[in-house]
């Protein structure tokens, strides 16, 4: 048996646009640029970068909520003990693996329908996929909803988004992702517009879930303290590539691209007298070097399970 989950090969997503109104000339924009990663049974792996790097657009191709321009998407299949591409799926096949794979978004209360209560939200999936009879439905909503944390769930069930909390709503959202019984969910920044309070809880909540419920997360963040917090492997993307990837520890203590190294050193530290070193990098030159190099797509292991884009940074290392 592979101890691969998902395995992403080169993924390209491309988009056309329009360079104005009275123009006819149209521009290619490389949002996600031959990326690849691999992601094991029972792991985590963080996606981190700027805002318009290219994390979400990825988290939708993975998805199958936007179709992917190229490369390759396989995953593990448990009938045949192999690999399979999600380009080879239809039927019931696409089916399955629609259920295999869920998606926790960034905002709660946009991704629940406020016209209907949380019962018929958490039932939806399973009523989509008619996965028991209405009384096995019912009672999988009582026992997922106790198990995010939301008791007694005969409190809850007859509310409606708006009268929850955001942290009760993203709850809802997680609780209606794993009533399917996925094994990879893709997490789009789930706790960035939840009070910090909150966020600790909601981020236990679900490394708790992937332990029990062996489930494999791509967690998608600008913030490195959160990746860390949650995530076993860092993937650094940088203008539609990843430009590092490496364990989660190896990868903040050890960081090799210029790119990676300016990230750590925005995180803030409490501590006024500390003083850290700050990687000054110009980034117009970087996205220059990264945008002109042919080879980009290609990455050197420089130690185990740590891999760097082989761009021409000499100048800003």
């Amino acid at each position: 048996m592979s101890n691969t989950l998902i395995e992403v090969k080169n993924l390209e997503k491309y988009f056309e646009v329009s360079g104005g109104l009275f123009s006819r000339n149209k521009t290619i924009v490389k949002a996600v640029d031959g990326i690849s990663f691999n992601i094991p049974f029972g792991s985590s792996l963080g996606l981190v970068g700027q805002s318009g790097c290219g994390k979400t657009t990825t988290a939708r191709a993975l998805s199958l909520l936007d179709p992917k321009t190229g490369g390759e998407v396989n995953f593990y299949n448990k009938e045949s003990e192999s690999m399979q591409s999600i380009d080879d799926l239809e039927g019931e096949e696409l089916k399955k693996f629609r259920r295999n794979i869920q998606m926790i978004f960034q905002d709660p209360y946009e991704s629940l329908n406020p016209r209907w209560n949380i019962k018929d939200i958490i039932l939806e999936p399973l009523n989509i996929h008619n996965i028991g009879d209405l009384k096995d439905r019912e009672d999988a909503v009582y026992e997922i909803l106790k198990t995010v944390g939301l008791t007694p769930p005969e409190n809850y069930m007859p509310r409606y988004p708006h009268e929850l909390s955001g942290g009760q709503r993203q709850r809802v959202s997680i609780a209606r992702t794993l009533i399917m019984k996925p094994k990879f969910v893709v997490c789009d920044e789930p706790t960035s517009m939840l009070d910090v309070s909150i966020r600790i809880s909601i981020m236990d909540l679900m490394l708790n879930l992937a332990k029990d419920l062996e489930v494999s997360y791509l967690y998608i963040t600008h913030d490195l303290a959160v990746a860390r917090y949650m995530c076993d492997q860092i993937a650094v993307m940088f203008n539609g590539k990843i430009v590092e990837i490496a364990k989660t520890e190896d990868l903040l203590n050890n960081p090799i691209h210029p790119y990676t190294k300016r990230l750590i050193s925005s995180i803030p530290i409490p501590d006024p007298s500390y003083n850290r070193e700050q990687y000054e990098v110009n980034f117009d030159e970087l996205n220059s070097i990264i945008a002109n190099n042919s080879e980009a797509k290609a990455m050197i292991e420089v130690s185990e399970d740590h891999f760097v884009a082989t761009h021409d940074v000499k100048g800003l290392l």
